[in-house]
Order: structure tokens, then C-alpha cells, then sequence
């Protein structure tokens, strides 16, 4: 993970995190000053930022808000204070409301982002300063260490071409904290085909089947927000076991983009998961991306143990073979 070091400092009301990046400053320094890349990595996984305005010179603004996994917003407004091209800039961030204006009842801050070289890459320190000792208390309890830190640790995806940074890997799991797991697949394909795979059922049909030796029986995809989805799975042949399923509805829809949906055991009350799912496509590759929230830390791993990453892998590779004929 990028991210060496965070320190909450309450006698000098700072909060610091410090990341190392295998490019060069150069590079680190594209990605935070391009909205494009910004909005990959700025917000923490659920909660993804968009960046809508971005002028990069003292006295300019950048604005941007976040949106949440039910569809829910946070937005604000960066105000440009210095700006040395190349090494670091530095900016008064605050809470803005539906109209764009700022608001006063939450805390504004003063954050200097820098950039330095160190040995073959890029050294970066982000510095946020509070004007009181309340507000620091109140950005750390809103998560702003945890979403910071979650944030900056996906820039790896960023900084390199999307084949370079997922070729060859299969699919991938990252443990993010207690209750959240990120898995990602390189696609071999164009995402509104990777998107239609995931959204129509005829399709979903032909390869959302985990190991060899199950079916899937029933796929229902109602897909707007507040639809309902139910997939079920049943042995065949030879296979030993017994069928199984699951249900849930849609939170979220931005078309070929993201779709977020709750998903529980079908005959069970619980527990129920959240999965973000992302998508993005460069160079005729489709990244897939999944953030699960789990209810717990136990029944993370008591997933997990199921081997359902083996059976999701089964299922991407799968995928890429039938996606020349969809």
C-alpha cells in the first residue's frame, strides 16, 4: 500500500499523511492536477469523487463532490492559495452545499499538497491544518483518516497503464479494513460489453457461474433503483452439493460505469452485503472493480473462506472467452 504514515498532531492541529509512489513526481503530480485521474482515486472506494471545475492558479477553484452508495452526496470547493508548478500547491478545502456555497457550520481547512522525488519515485505529503481543535475532532470522527488513507491507496491503479498494472494477475483481494475487501479482474474487453454481461440476465447466464459443474437456474435483474435481483445456482452431472442463491436490490445505477446493490442469502435474514461495483476501460481493457461491505469483521472472513475468489476467477475467465460472442 502507497500510504507509509498518518498523524493526527492535536497540540499543533495537523492531520498528515504521507504516501511513496514507484513514478516519478512528474507523473503523481498529472494525477493530482488532471480531474480525469482525480476522480479515479481522490474520494475513499464508496464514496468516489467527481470533479467538475479545476483551475489550477492562485485564486482559482476546483469543485467537486462525492457520491456515496445510495446515491447520497457530499460536495466542496478547493480554493487555490499557491501554486509552485510541478512541486506542490496548496488550498483552502470546504464543505459546500446544493448551490455551491460554502458551509460555515463545518470546518474549512487549509491543505498543502507536496510532492518530492525519493530514490526512483515520488515522496508525497499532504498536510491538512484546522482552525480549531473541535474541528480536527470532527473531520477524524466523519472518517477523514480512514477515507484519506483508503483514497490514496488506490493511485497505483492510477499512475500506470491499466495492462501494466493488471495484466497477468487473475483476479486480485485486498483486505481495506475490517469490514470492507476490494477485488479486482482485467477484462479482456470493452466495458459496455463487460456491463451487459454483469446487467442482462441471458448473458449473465454464460459465465457468472463459479466452478465447473453448476448451473444457474434463476437470474432475475430488475435493473433500476430500488429493482430487485435474484440468482440461483444448482449442481449438475456429477457435482456433489446443493443449489443455493441470492437476493438483493439496486441502490445505485450509473450506467456502464457503477451499480450498487445489497445482496443477502436467500432463506437467511442476513447478513447482508453491500457491492460497489466499477467499472473502467482503457485501451480496449475493461478493469473490473468490486468494493463488499461486509456486516462484520467475522463474516468477512467466514465469506472469504468459501474460496469465492477461485470461483470468481473461474467466472472472469469464463467471461473473457464467451465475450466475442455477445
Amino acid at each position: 500500500m502507497p500510504v507509509t504514515d498518518t498523524t493526527i498532531d492535536s497540540e499543533n492541529l495537523t492531520m498528515t499523511l504521507v504516501a511513496e509512489f514507484a513514478a516519478p513526481v512528474s507523473r503523481v503530480w498529472q494525477a493530482f492536477t488532471t480531474p480525469e485521474q482525480l476522480n479515479r482515486f481522490f474520494g475513499p472506494p464508496t464514496w468516489p469523487a467527481t470533479f467538475t471545475e479545476f483551475d489550477l492558479r492562485p485564486g482559482g477553484k476546483a469543485r467537486y463532490h462525492m457520491t456515496g452508495p445510495k446515491g447520497e452526496t457530499s460536495a466542496g470547493v478547493w480554493e487555490f492559495i499557491e501554486v509552485a508548478e510541478g512541486q506542490s500547491f496548496t488550498v483552502l478545502d470546504m464543505f459546500t452545499d446544493d448551490t455551491g456555497d460554502p458551509q460555515t457550520e463545518l470546518p474549512q481547512m487549509r491543505v498543502t499538497y507536496a510532492f518530492e522525488p525519493n530514490g526512483k519515485g515520488t515522496k508525497y505529503t499532504n498536510v491538512t491544518y484546522f482552525e480549531s481543535a473541535e474541528a480536527l475532532e470532527e473531520v477524524v470522527a466523519m472518517g477523514g483518516v480512514e477515507g484519506s488513507r483508503l483514497a490514496i491507496n488506490q493511485l497505483d491503479a492510477v499512475l500506470q497503464d491499466l495492462r501494466e498494472f493488471a495484466e497477468g494477475k487473475g483476479t486480485t483481494l485486498e483486505l481495506l479494513n475490517e469490514t470492507y475487501v476490494r477485488i479486482t479482474r482485467l477484462v479482456h474487453g470493452p466495458r459496455h460489453l463487460v456491463w451487459r454481461a454483469y446487467t442482462e440476465p441471458e448473458l449473465q447466464r454464460q459465465w457468472a457461474l463459479g466452478p465447473d459443474g453448476w448451473a444457474m437456474t434463476v437470474c432475475d435483474i430488475d435493473l433500476t433503483v430500488g429493482g430487485k435481483q435474484r440468482t440461483e445456482w444448482a449442481p449438475v452431472g456429477d457435482t456433489k452439493g446443493e443449489g443455493f442463491g441470492f437476493e438483493g436490490e439496486n441502490l445505485l445505477i450509473e450506467p456502464e460505469s457503477r451499480l450498487v446493490s445489497t445482496e443477502r442469502m436467500i432463506g437467511t435474514e442476513g447478513p447482508t452485503n453491500i457491492n460497489d461495483l466499477h467499472l473502467y476501460e482503457e485501451d480496449g481493457a475493461t478493469l473490473v472493480t468490486l468494493v463488499v461491505e461486509y456486516e462484520s469483521e467475522e463474516v468477512r472472513d467466514m465469506i472469504l473462506a468459501t474460496g469465492m475468489v477461485g470461483g470468481m476467477e473461474e467466472s472472469y475467465a469464463r467471461l473473457e472467452r464467451v465475450m466475442g460472442g455477445f
